[in-house]
């Protein structure tokens, strides 16, 4: 998954949302204690509001940080950068691309360094006292970002730049950026008249509340709901390395002597996958799949309903059908239709896969004399029997060769070999939390430094769950500068005994390396203007390059010097190799369709425009109607959809993944149709049209520039192994059908 890069947040009025929304509130404690003391935190010299300093053009002071100091930082940045962009509006000289679009690049510096750390602070530091702050900072985020979108003679401004007769002398990039801007300020409502702005901004800053409310309420469930198993022999199934970490997870909560199961999917997955005990597996499954949807005061359902109401609003505001054709306007898809097309296209194999799927472990439960039918907590136990009885794969047998910090090394192999990078461990810069390290990212021919990675592997309380990436500072060239990046990874690995290797499943090394390529992407940029640097692109194509470095980890060169058994160090056997891509397209029909649900109603949810929703029961209703299998629940429930209704972040946005897994398996032929994965030609093309231009051309011609071609649907067909009738090509505002 991919953050919204903190920086330059404030361009875009409602992405400044999902800054407040990846930390939650749960408990009360100190709170007035708090606000008493940050009333005279602003009196203080504030260390969030200096420039960064140190080693590498600067580092997050993150040693320096009080929680106090979040609101008067935040309030006084915020100040200054309104008063930058007033400068700008009220510029006597005409508007020019240096004195109106340049001169907004430049402004905010101060608000990105603090935000940038509130953002770490509360996505995986949450406490009583940082939660206070989000809900109070939240609708002042929202009303500042309306504040600059809705400065109508800034506005004047940025318009007179972009009707300039003489732009097409400008660089492409420079083009781009005016590009940008203008339209970012239009679907932002610049346009709109007095009344309506005011609206706007209401609805923007309810909405604010709304996220960040929901967010809490998720982390709440997660945090707080658990199943405490006293009995050993409820253990049964659990693999050693399951069983420590449950141990662990327990004595964090102080319940020594027990074993606990937390509410997160890293800890329930698992459980689900191995736990021979079918009554625990209900009630694990019944307690992850009712997260927000539990009828208490964490209860998301009447959050949802009104989100969807006020999204609807917005988008009539702004002279669009709905949210969903808002949100696409400037996506590679362009349109929902199109979107849906696609889903729908791969939906109905993906259906025919799983009763396949289900037929299968049916008749393997019948064999053992199990006397049931298959529900949802029993799929993986038994699809995990099935993959073993057909292809003699046990994925506790390739476990002990996954070693976290072994394949995180194997990464970093795979970035020298396609991006020429070398990654070097500091151990001069501050950081967050013990568990964080970091590191210097070099170009290996010449020594010169790229940036840093910062790594933060672990589960902990006050950390919100999944994996995702964080740009701390975007690279950029801007007068003369050379700004280099700072990105992070941050994933919720369990630990287990201490100075044991910490051992992750298959999933999770995928995930690994997803993750890894969204870095990647941000360590490659080469732009002159931050706005257009790294990931700051298109939302379906954002996850292009995340998905494709996915690819390397099953190459024969990572697993025969990575895949590394924890006790022996020798490689994993080439047997157990081949049994893994044997076993490639196994369960796609689950993984496809559990996300496609989610990706399907996040879409339909988004068309219904403004008809008040009940989400259980349209979420029900649509299920219903697209024959989604009884076997299987949504990857995401509406009710837990943090995707959708913690921020705006991927709001009828849930089908980029498969949009971008479409680009990915079509450019990972570009490689096989090659020398193999570790083409250089082929590498140099990827990095040179791919991960190291940002924003500054649209996406579509990057990839063409890089493949020659549209991307082809059947490429995403045959990685998943249904059967391919078409040949579809993703083309730019349209799709082109091609008889085979």
């Amino acid at each position: 998954m991919h953050n919204f890069t903190l920086p330059r947040i404030l361009l875009f009025a409602f992405a400044v949302t999902f800054l407040l929304s990846i930390s939650f509130m749960r408990s009360e404690t100190n709170v007035r204690a708090f606000e008493l003391n940050s009333k005279t935190a602003a009196e203080e010299t504030n260390p969030l509001l200096a420039d960064w300093t140190g080693p590498y053009s600067g580092i997050p002071p993150f040693d320096k940080v009080k929680i106090e100091q979040f609101k008067p930082a935040l309030e006084a940045a915020m100040t200054e950068n309104l008063a930058e962009i007033d400068k700008i509006a009220n510029e006597k000289s005409a508007p020019t691309f240096e004195n109106t679009i340049a001169a907004m690049e430049r402004t905010g510096s101060s608000l990105d360094r603090v935000s940038t750390v509130y953002g770490i602070w509360t996505a995986t530091m949450s406490s009583p006292e940082i939660r206070v702050v989000q809900r109070e900072m939240g609708p002042k985020f929202a009303a500042m970002g309306d504040k600059i979108t809705q400065n109508e003679a800034l506005f004047r401004r940025i318009e007179a730049v972009y009707n300039n007769p003489r732009k097409k002398d400008w660089t492409a990039e420079e083009q781009r950026l005016v590009w940008r801007y203008y339209t970012n300020f239009v679907r932002a409502g610049a346009k709109l008249g007095a009344g309506e702005k005011k609206r706007l901004s209401e609805i923007n800053q309810t909405l604010a509340g709304l996220y960040t409310r929901f967010s809490q309420n998720l982390l709440a469930d997660e945090t707080d709901l658990y199943i405490e198993i006293k009995n050993e022999a409820d253990l049964a199934g659990l693999p050693d390395s399951l069983r420590d970490a449950a141990a662990q997870t327990a004595e964090a909560k102080k319940l020594k002597g027990s074993w606990l199961i937390a509410n997160t999917r890293s800890s329930v997955d698992p459980f689900l996958t191995y736990s021979a005990n079918r009554g625990l597996r209900e009630k694990v499954w019944k307690m992850f799949v009712n997260r927000g949807d539990n009828g208490d005061k964490n209860d998301n359902n009447a959050i949802i309903t009104e989100i969807l109401q006020l999204r609807a609003e917005r988008a009539k505001l702004l002279g669009f059908e709905t949210h969903a054709h808002w949100r696409l306007e400037n996506a590679m898809a362009k349109t929902p239709e199109r979107a849906m097309e696609l889903m729908e296209a791969v939906w109905t194999p993906a259906v025919a896969r799983v009763k396949e799927e289900v037929a299968d472990m049916q008749k393997l439960a019948d064999k053992e004399g199990a006397k049931l039918t298959i529900e949802p907590w029993d799929y993986r136990y038994y699809m995990e029997k099935v993959r073993k009885e057909r292809y003699d794969l046990d994925q506790n047998e390739v476990k002990p060769y996954l070693q976290l910090d072994k394949l995180r090394d194997g990464m970093f192999w795979v970035a020298g070999e396609l991006f020429n990078f070398n990654f070097t461990p500091v151990s001069n810069v501050p950081v967050y939390h013990p568990d964080v390290t970091v590191w210097e990212v070099k170009d290996k021919s010449s020594g010169k430094h790229i940036g840093l990675w910062y790594f933060d592997p672990y589960a902990r309380e006050g950390k919100r769950s999944g994996a995702w990436m964080n740009s701390y500072r975007s690279q950029e060239r801007m007068d003369g500068r050379e700004i280099t990046t700072i990105v992070s990874n941050n994933s919720n690995f369990v630990k287990g005994k201490p100075n044991e290797p910490v051992l992750i499943s298959w999933d999770d090394a995928v995930t690994l390396f997803h993750e890894f390529g969204h870095a990647l992407h941000g360590l490659s940029s080469n732009v002159t203007y931050p706005s257009l640097s790294g990931t700051n692109v298109a939302r379906d194509y954002v996850e292009f390059p995340s998905q494709l470095l996915e690819h390397w980890l099953s190459t024969p060169e990572v697993l025969q010097k990575f895949a590394l058994h924890y006790e022996t160090g020798k490689p994993i056997p080439q047997a157990l190799v081949d049994k893994i891509n044997q076993a490639a397209t196994f369960n796609q029909g689950f993984g496809t369709v559990e996300y496609l649900s989610s990706a399907l109603v996040d879409m339909k949810l988004h068309l219904a425009g403004s008809q008040k929703i009940d989400a259980d029961k349209f979420e029900r209703e649509t299920l219903a109607a697209l024959g989604m299998p009884k076997e299987i629940v949504m990857r995401h429930r509406t009710p837990q959809f943090g995707h959708v209704f913690s921020s705006d972040g991927y709001s009828a946005g849930y089908y980029s993944y498969l949009w971008s897994d479409v680009i990915t398996a079509d450019a990972f032929g570009a490689f096989t149709e090659g020398k193999g994965a570790y083409d250089k030609a082929v590498a140099a093309r990827l990095v040179k049209n791919i991960f190291s231009v940002g924003n500054t051309l649209d996406p579509a011609d990057a990839y063409r520039n890089f493949r020659g071609r549209d991307p082809e649907v059947s490429a995403l067909m045959k990685k998943r192994g249904f059967p391919v009738k078409e040949t579809k090509t993703l083309s730019k505002g349209k799709t082109k059908n091609k008889k085979k």
